[in-house]
């Protein structure tokens, strides 16, 4: 595979390295690798590799550009709102570098068509946000013998690692056994995270792929890094693989995809959902504050900081993270709705009230995200 002389101009820098050079750089041109997610991750690691002239780079994704990833998913712009992901962040590559091939794949990472997607590439990226994904990633790469290239972030935190048995380290399960429950860890998008963090993280992604594809470097293969931005600090664990892994384990017993929502606790969503008999709708939320006399205090269980970026006036603020503290506050033989950003928080809340006494609860389905849809748009959404 030869390199033009546009090629050899464009890489120079590298071509001058004896760690690449010409030999490294056609390894390079000639490596193939699988963005699963082209969001906060996925941007920089996909518009890095393609910088770096990774021959062929396969985008997997299914979700379109909203206003709240202009923050850190630099891949899509402003004029990208409402696009698709995939569609958006290949002009972003081609705008980078047109030698580089783009596969365009506009669906969802599922079991069904997992082993399909990842036994056409060399190397696998994991850009993902969820724990069904992340493990159904983890377990086609340990079934094909391709390496995982993993990062996850939060807040202010990363981590990355470079999750191959074949390469003589542990798989994803070997360090966490089983998912944690439904709803334990925060998304991003309740917890919220620093716009500069998933490019770091996403940066060292791209490296460890950079350098696999090379042959070159002590990779993180066994070692999970850790960064905290707020600190500037990075430490590192040491990983080892499991001998009773189920699945790279000395006695494997996962040896195909399974169902991964269903292993992670998450119940799978009917077509028409039933209507949830907790829940009232934000319609039922504005009569309540619009007509006193009912006597239904409306809570809020979202946290100061986003009380402070969109409030509806009449609603009293009681924190989730505060409400076994708090919840004598409230009364218990008293109507009360509950709601939060999107209706996650405040069925967690009236689960915990309940067991407290409270008889005469609602949550407010799509919280105040709904409200600023239906009822007011003068309300922010975030």
């Amino acid at each position: 595979m030869e390199l033009s002389n546009d090629e050899i101009r464009r890489y120079s820098r590298h071509l001058i390295l004896p760690e690449v050079g010409m030999a490294g750089q056609k390894k390079l041109k000639g490596a193939s690798v699988l963005c699963i997610g082209t969001g906060g991750l996925g941007s920089p690691i996909s518009m890095y590799l393609a910088a770096a002239g990774i021959g062929r780079i396969g985008l997997v994704d299914f979700d379109v550009v909203d206003f709240s990833n202009l923050q850190r998913q630099i891949a899509h712009g402003t004029e990208d709102v409402d696009r698709s992901k995939v569609d958006s962040a290949t002009e972003t590559i081609n705008s980078i570098n047109p030698n580089v091939i783009v596969d365009k794949h506009e669906t969802a990472f599922t079991s069904e068509n997992a082993m399909g997607l990842v036994a056409d590439y060399d190397i696998v990226v994991d850009g993902t946000d969820n724990f069904p994904t992340r493990y159904l990633t983890n377990d086609a790469c340990v079934l094909l013998g391709k390496p995982n290239v993993y990062g996850s972030i939060f807040r202010f935190d990363g981590q990355a690692s470079v999750f191959a048995p074949g390469l003589g380290g542990p798989c994803y399960r070997c360090l966490y056994p089983e998912p944690p429950p439904p709803g334990m860890v925060p998304s991003c998008a309740e917890g919220g995270v620093l716009g500069v963090l998933p490019g770091i993280v996403g940066c060292i992604q791209a490296t460890e792929i950079i350098k696999l594809a090379l042959g070159e470097g002590d990779s993180l293969v066994g070692r999970l890094l850790i960064f905290n931005a707020l600190e500037m600090k990075f430490r590192e664990v040491k990983l080892r693989r499991d001998p009773k892994c189920p699945l790279c384990g000395d006695n494997p017993t996962v040896k195909e995809l399974i169902d991964y929502n269903q292993f992670c606790g998450i119940p799978d969503q009917p077509e028409e959902p039933d209507e949830n008999p907790d829940e009232v709708d934000v319609q039922e939320m504005k009569r309540a504050l619009d007509n006193p006399d009912l006597g239904i205090a409306v809570v809020d269980v979202r946290e100061a900081d986003e009380f402070e970026i969109a409030k509806v006036e009449g609603t009293t603020l009681v924190p989730l993270s505060q409400i076994e503290q708090r919840f004598t506050e409230l009364d218990a033989n008293q109507t009360i709705y509950l709601h939060c950003k999107a209706g996650m928080r405040s069925l967690k809340a009236l689960g915990f009230l309940r067991k407290q006494g409270f008889k005469y609860l609602k949550s407010v389905k799509g919280g105040i995200t709904a409200w600023s849809e239906e009822i007011d748009p003068n309300v922010p959404k975030y």
